[in-house]
């Protein structure tokens, strides 16, 4: 996982907290809003500024229905702990109704507590940070809850494995992000050059969009909200590595996958097209590796 320091300054207790380990993975701390269980050190951690999360609502009726997710946009804090070598285990539950405990004291909000019995998938925006225990399975328990605290309205998962002695801190600080990209110097280019260039990453050799991709998907989506009568040509490219006709089917379906991305931000998808050029119209040598980075991009072109 990324690593990163946290630097704001809040604070509650939770029953069983204690501090700093010298075993923790380098340059993590615990979120200054909770301590954690005793006998517990830091296996990893990660920061984003913005990303979105969903978090079960508490009418939830069918586990893989996405409308039964609320989307929380904000800064994203994750925390991974291990048991300590030879220390005594606290179960699943012990972890789990702690952290409720120290929620409700601080007048916050139990949103859902799940399993063993009820335990609905977790959406694939909470999965990419919280993944898998870092004993490798699965969690067997998770609450999701909120908390307002220092001005901030705080949405946790707290998931607790039950075999490994594993559970992990997912945190989201609610806020609007913060635009760095001016609708008029991309609408400024985009008359002047016809289309922008944009380097999504997606999984090697599918049209899976990886997560720091994010970005690129907001600007797009940015650019057509600041100019509704823009209608544009999603188009992907690849390098030349493989063939020219897998090539272009992939190009196609990654270019299918970023309109998805962006018609999800609210924009109609008949204002996009998605095209495969395939490694047809390379910008620079294929032959290393510098030059077919530059070539597996997506351009937005204007109708």
């Amino acid at each position: 996982m990324k690593r990163f320091v946290v630097t704001a300054a809040l604070a509650i207790s939770l029953v069983g907290g204690s501090s700093a380990w010298s075993a923790d993975a380098e340059n993590c701390k615990d979120h200054p809003l909770f301590s954690r269980m005793a006998n517990y050190e830091i296996y990893g951690c990660a920061t984003t500024e913005f990303d979105e999360v969903g978090f079960p609502r508490p009418e939830l009726k069918e586990w893989s229905n996405p409308e039964d997710y609320a989307t929380i946009e904000g800064k994203i804090h994750a925390i991974s702990y291990k048991l300590k070598e030879g220390a005594t285990p606290a179960s699943a539950l012990q972890i789990i109704r702690n952290f409720q405990n120290a929620v409700k004291k601080d007048s916050g909000t139990i949103l859902g507590d799940y399993g063993p019995d009820l335990f609905p998938s977790l959406p694939q925006t909470a999965s990419k940070y919280l993944g898998e225990s870092p004993g490798g399975t699965s969690f067997d328990r998770y609450t999701t809850m909120t908390l307002n605290k220092g001005g901030s309205e705080f949405w946790i998962y707290v998931c607790a494995s039950e075999g490994y002695q594993d559970y992990m801190l997912l945190l989201v600080e609610k806020q609007e992000m913060k635009q760095e990209i001016s609708v008029n110097e991309l609408e400024k280019q985009l008359n002047k050059e016809g289309f922008i260039t944009y380097y999504i990453n997606f999984d090697t050799g599918k049209a899976t969009i990886k997560p720091e991709s994010q970005g690129s998907i907001d600007q797009i989506a940015a650019l057509l909200k600041g100019i509704p009568t823009l209608k544009v040509s999603i188009e992907g490219h690849t390098d030349n590595v493989g063939t020219p006709e897998s090539n272009l089917k992939l190009s196609e379906e990654r270019a299918k996958a970023v309109v998805a991305a962006v018609a999800a931000k609210g924009i109609a998808a008949d204002r996009m097209s998605a095209v495969g050029r395939g490694q047809d119209a390379p910008v620079a040598d294929n032959r290393k590796e510098e030059g077919r980075a530059l070539n597996r991009r997506v351009e937005v072109v204007k109708e």
